[in-house]
Parts: structure tokens; sequence; C-alpha cells
């Protein structure tokens, strides 16, 4: 069955909701979960995909970050709260979801960034999940080059 990509797209504005929170409260992320899922900010949503996503950033968070580090021009911590959490959905997508061509993933992040970052954050994240693409997807993104 194809996913649906508006109940994709409001999975993912949920997400970066819900793992900016996470950053930010440090909460148990059952807890982020369970407020999401009771708020009805998934009204709409594809649930399936935002508990993977949701789920496989908060336990593998550290891979993640591992995977980011070399590809920012930056610490870390010097990463705008909005953009790591943009950044690390990303990441994750890329890397586990090749279902999902790595354009799409770029493309639905850079628009959350537009969303809920800084003036120009959208930007960076272009610039940083292109270069994880490139690493992570590289026949997918060399055949598309072809093109």
């Amino acid at each position: 069955m194809k996913a649906n990509r508006w109940a994709r797209r409001r999975a993912r504005r949920a997400l970066v909701q819900a793992v900016y929170k996470w950053q930010m409260t440090d909460a148990e992320s059952h807890k982020v979960a369970a407020e999401f899922q009771d708020s009805g900010a998934l009204a709409k949503a594809d649930r399936e995909f935002f508990d993977e996503l949701l789920k496989g950033v908060l336990l593998r968070c550290a891979e993640l970050d591992e995977l980011l580090i070399p590809n920012l021009d930056r610490k870390l911590t010097e990463l705008d709260s909005v953009e790591l959490a943009v950044l690390r959905l990303g990441t994750f997508e890329l890397k586990n979801r090749t279902d999902v061509p790595y354009r799409v993933v770029i493309d639905e992040y850079i628009e959350l960034a537009k969303l809920f970052g800084a003036e120009d954050g959208h930007k960076y994240v272009n610039g940083v999940l292109n270069k994880l693409a490139h690493s992570l997807r590289s026949v997918e993104v060399a055949a598309h080059e072809r093109i």
C-alpha cells in the first residue's frame, strides 16, 4: 500500500515538535510519544511512521549524531535546537527509510526547517542533508545525477 504523502507530512511536522520537546526536556521517550498521541497532534497523520521515526531517533540519537558530526561546520552543541531536531530526523530517514527517495526526505525537512527554524536555517539543513545523502545513499544520488 502506497503511503499517503499528506499523512506523512503531518507526521513529520509532529515529529519535529516531539524530538524538539525531548531534546529540551530530556523527558522519557514513551512520555513524549504518549503526549503526542493524546493531544490530537496526530489527527490525519501516519501514526505508524510517527512511532517508527520517533522511537528510532530517540533510541539511536548517539548513532545519528556520529553520522551528522563530520558534515557540520560547528559543534553539535552550537546548533539551533530546532535545526538539530530536523537534522536528526532527516538523518534517520535517509539512513533507515530507503523506500522514501532521498530528494523527498531533503525537501520535507527543508520545509520543516523553514516552518519551525531560524530565518536561514533551512539552507544549513539543506547543505548537511545533501552531504549525508551523498554518503548514505551514494548509488541513488549518482543515479539521479546522471539523469
